[in-house]
C-alpha cells in the first residue's frame, strides 16, 4: 500500500503521496555550470579528460566505463580545471545536440574518479542535501521519456538547444524523505540491472542471429546449394573455392555505377511533400532491403530531371556509398519518375555478363562484398566511403541466372525465418525497455513502495 495520495497537479506525474512535498527542480541543485572544450591535447600538466555526450552509457543512466587512453584529452586553462573538474554524484544534461529520435535532454550521473572535466554540449548539475544524485537521475530519466524536457529546447540550424535554467525553474519534483529515496534509489539500481542483463542476453542472440545470417547468405552465394558440386579454388583468399562452373566475375563487367554528382546535391529546403512530384530516394529510405516509398521526400521537375543517370527503373540496385555503408535495396514498385540523393549508388546489370537483381542484393549482403571493402580500404584513415573506381573492380562468384534465381528465391526464405526470429527478439526488447521505464515511473513518483519501508 501506498497510503493516501494527493493530485500533484503535474499531467505527467499524476498522484504522489500525501507525505512527499513538493519542489521545483531548481530547489535541489546547489550548482550547475556549463562544460568546456577546451584546446588541443599539449602532453603538459593541464591536459585532462573531456568526458563527451558520445560517452553517456543511457541504459545504465552513467558514463561509459573505459580505459584511461579510451576517453578523449583537451587542453583547459587552472580556471576552468578548477570550476569545472567534475565530483562523483554530478549530473550531466545534454543540452545542445540531440535530434528526432533522440531529442537534447539525457541525464547521467557521473561516478567516476578521473578528474575528468565535460564537453560544451552538457550542464552540471550539483544536487544539494535535500536529494540525491541517484533519485534526481531517476527523476530526469521519467522527465525525459514522458517528452517534458521537449518544451524546453530550440532548434536553430539542426541543433537543438535545451533552456536548462527555464527547465530547472518550472519543473516540480515531490519528494519523500532522504531515507526512502534512498530506498527507492537502491531497488531501482537493482531492477534496472536485472533488466539491462535480461537486454543485454538478448542483443547478443541477436547478434548471433545476425551472423548466422551472413554466413547462411555467404555460403550461398559463393559455394552454391548443391553439397556434392565439383569445386574450384577461386584464387580469393575470402572467397574460397566455388562451383567448378561458376565464375568470376568484375563489377564493372556487369554493370555500371552512377550517383549524384556533388555540385548537384540537394538541400533539405528543395524537399517537397507534394506527392505529385518526383520522388527522391535516401539511405533512410531502404527498408528490408527494398525502398519505402512512403518515407521518401519529393523534388521539382527541374531537378528530376537534371540528370537522366540517376533516374530510377524498375529492379534497380541501389547502395550506400556514405555514411553507413553497405545498405543496399532494390526498387520495386517503382513510380514513374523517381531520382536518388546523394551517398548513393545506382546499379543496373547493362553489362556483359547477367545477373538477377535478388542475387546480387545477397552478394552484397554477404562476407564476399564486405571482406573485399576491408581490404580495398586497408590503411585509409580518412572517413570511409564507397569509391565508383574502386567498386567496379569489386569480384564475386557469379552462376548462370537460373541458379541465381534458384538461389535467391531459397535465400528469401531462409533469412525470413531467420528475420522472423530477429524482430521476436526485438519485440522482447521493446518490451523490457517499456517495463524498465513503467517501474522507474512508479517508485519515483510513489505509486508503488519498496517492500518492507513504511
Amino acid at each position: 500500500m501506498v497510503g493516501v495520495l494527493k493530485d500533484s497537479k503535474v499531467e505527467w506525474i499524476g498522484q504522489v503521496p500525501n507525505a512527499w512535498q513538493e519542489y521545483r527542480l531548481e530547489n535541489l541543485v546547489d550548482n550547475h555550470f556549463s562544460g568546456a572544450w577546451g584546446n588541443d591535447e599539449k602532453g603538459n600538466e593541464l591536459d585532462r579528460i573531456c568526458m563527451r555526450i558520445a560517452d553517456f552509457d543511457y541504459q545504465k543512466l552513467q558514463f561509459q566505463v573505459k580505459n584511461v587512453e579510451d576517453y578523449t584529452k583537451r587542453n583547459y586553462t587552472k580556471i576552468e580545471i578548477s570550476k569545472k573538474t567534475l565530483k562523483k554524484g554530478d549530473i550531466l544534461i545534454e543540452k545542445s545536440g540531440g535530434g528526432e529520435k533522440t531529442p537534447v535532454g539525457r541525464a547521467v550521473v557521473y561516478n567516476l574518479d578521473n578528474n575528468a572535466l565535460f564537453a560544451n554540449f552538457m550542464d552540471c548539475i550539483r544536487i544539494n542535501d535535500l536529494s540525491t544524485p541517484d533519485f534526481v537521475k531517476y527523476y530526469l530519466f521519467c522527465s525525459y521519456c514522458r517528452g517534458v524536457t521537449n518544451l524546453y529546447f530550440n532548434q536553430t540550424t539542426g541543433i537543438q538547444n535545451l533552456n536548462i535554467s527555464r527547465y530547472l525553474k518550472e519543473s516540480k519534483v515531490f519528494l519523500p524523505d532522504i531515507d526512502m529515496q534512498n530506498d527507492i534509489s537502491s531497488f531501482l539500481d537493482e531492477k534496472c540491472a536485472e533488466i539491462d542483463k535480461l537486454s543485454e542476453d538478448i542483443q547478443k542472440q541477436i547478434e548471433i542471429l545476425n551472423d548466422y545470417k551472413k554466413s547462411v547468405i555467404t555460403r550461398a552465394v559463393t559455394k552454391g546449394l548443391d553439397p556434392n558440386a565439383e569445386m574450384k579454388d577461386s584464387g580469393i583468399e575470402w572467397i574460397g573455392t566455388i562451383p567448378k562452373s561458376w565464375s568470376l566475375i568484375r563489377l564493372k563487367n556487369a554493370a555500371w555505377l552512377k550517383g549524384r554528382i556533388g555540385w548537384q546535391g540537394l538541400r533539405a529546403d528543395e524537399f517537397k511533400d507534394d506527392e505529385s512530384l518526383p520522388y527522391l530516394i535516401t539511405g533512410t529510405d531502404f527498408y528490408n532491403g527494398i525502398v519505402n516509398w512512403d518515407t521518401c521526400v519529393h523534388i521539382t521537375e527541374e531537378r528530376f530531371n537534371q540528370d537522366r543517370n540517376i533516374q530510377i527503373k524498375e529492379d534497380d540496385l541501389l547502395i550506400t556509398k556514405d555514411g553507413t555503408i553497405g545498405k543496399v535495396a532494390i526498387a520495386k514498385k517503382c513510380p514513374q519518375r523517381v531520382s536518388l540523393n546523394s551517398g548513393i549508388f545506382i546499379i543496373r546489370n547493362i553489362g556483359k555478363y547477367k545477373y538477377y537483381s535478388r542475387f546480387m542484393y545477397y552478394v552484397l549482403q554477404s562476407d564476399e562484398f564486405i571482406e573485399w571493402y576491408s581490404v580495398a580500404n586497408a590503411g585509409n584513415s580518412t572517413i570511409l566511403h564507397l569509391n565508383q573506381e574502386k567498386f567496379y573492380n569489386f569480384v564475386f562468384a557469379l552462376p548462370d541466372i537460373e541458379s541465381q534465381k534458384y538461389i535467391a528465391e531459397r535465400l528469401d526464405v531462409k533469412c525470413a525465418h531467420i528475420d522472423y526470429s530477429i524482430s521476436e527478439k526485438y519485440d522482447q526488447l521493446s518490451k523490457l525497455d517499456s517495463y524498465k521505464k513503467s517501474i522507474i515511473y512508479e517508485y519515483v513518483t510513489g505509486k508503488k513502495r519498496v517492500k518492507g519501508v513504511l
